[in-house]
């Protein structure tokens, strides 16, 4: 397997497999790379709704990462759902001890696209304080930048101060502030970096119920594209290109009873079933 790239994704399981770990796993493999993980937590969800969440013990998560970084020479790491302040320390502490000096890309998961909650109340200061400062890049959306910033956005000109406020005041080099949430016919994410350049990311909006996972792969395309060589621009374009194609392609399936996960292998030619 010369040439492949190893990307690690250190995040939650999803039982019904359209986002976290699983989301994660397609993504890379779709992109032709190796993905490897380290599980932070166990839900019991569908497509309409979280029903259960366990915590991976800290122990149990600090040997996954170490087992892994030992191992392989990795390129990138995405960080997705972590829930506990516990599991943040673990995280830091983990990379730390091994050196880890690549690509970061944390999506700081806060809410399901069902709309419960991935995330404790006393945790999100936490990861803030410790993680955020070692990211290349975080990638929120409008929902979950007011929480990290405090501020209320209502349009692209708030998305973009927001973005500067979390990059000033959380010491991370790059945020995409995420417009895929909010109202309208077309969407708009705002990558901001800490030496003040803004750039906006627009396309059409694609209406479908099946989103469900769509932040989680877009963070984990962008460590694959990182990983891969591209400077972060073109790495936010080529993921927001592959996210956007996964979501057409799924746009008229129907995966369970609510918001359905997106083709990650729309790009693969994969024969049908007779």
């Amino acid at each position: 397997m010369d040439g492949l790239k190893y990307i690690l994704t250190i995040a939650g399981s999803d039982s019904v497999g359209g986002a976290g770990i699983q989301a994660d796993i397609k993504t890379i493999f779709s992109l032709g790379q190796y993905a490897a993980s380290a599980i932070t937590a166990v839900t019991a969800q569908n497509t309409c709704g979280v029903r259960m969440i366990q915590a991976v013990d800290s122990a149990v998560l600090s040997a996954q990462i170490d087992a892994v970084l030992e191992d392989l020479d990795v390129d990138a790491i995405k960080i997705g759902m972590v829930y506990t302040k516990e599991n943040v320390a673990t995280i830091r502490d983990s990379l730390a001890k091994n050196n880890y000096r690549g690509h970061l890309v944390l999506d700081p998961v806060l809410v399901a696209t069902s709309g419960d909650m991935l995330a404790k109340a006393d945790f999100l200061n936490v990861l803030k304080e410790q993680l955020f400062p070692l990211c290349t890049i975080l990638t929120p959306n409008i929902s979950e930048a007011e929480a990290i910033s405090g501020m209320k956005i209502s349009s692209i000109d708030d998305m973009v101060e927001c973005g500067k406020q979390i990059v000033a005041e959380c010491r991370c080099k790059n945020v995409l502030v995420k417009g895929g949430h909010s109202l309208g016919d077309e969407m708009t994410d705002v990558l901001v970096s800490l030496d003040g350049t803004c750039r906006h990311f627009s396309s059409k909006k694609i209406i479908s119920e099946n989103t469900h996972g769509t932040g989680c792969t877009l963070s984990s395309a962008i460590a694959t594209y990182l990983a891969m060589g591209f400077p972060l621009e073109e790495a936010v374009a080529h993921a927001k290109d592959y996210v956007y194609n996964a979501i057409l392609a799924a746009k008229d399936a129907k995966v369970g009873h609510g918001h359905g996960s997106t083709n990650h292998f729309w790009g693969l030619e994969i024969k049908g079933n007779k």
